[in-house]
């Protein structure tokens, strides 16, 4: 039972519109975002964790070398 009420007929027409609008203008809200700042340089590329490595090995290479004499 559908009902030609005027004032119902009215409000679907009015939320149809502002329907309508809202779908097309949502998007623009996420076009309009600033992109995000881009990751920072990293502080180390690993050589200087390596090379550290190595200095601690060969420190405990010398150390047994002395100890065994």
């Amino acid at each position: 039972m559908a009902s030609s009420n005027p004032t119902t007929r009215a409000f679907k027409a009015l939320f149809t519109i502002f329907s309508l609008i809202f779908f097309i203008l949502s998007p623009l809200v996420d076009a309009a975002a600033p992109a995000p700042a881009p990751a920072p340089a990293p502080s180390s590329d690993g050589t200087s964790i390596d090379q550290g490595i190595a200095y601690v090995l060969m420190l405990v290479a010398l150390v047994l070398t002395i100890v065994a004499m």
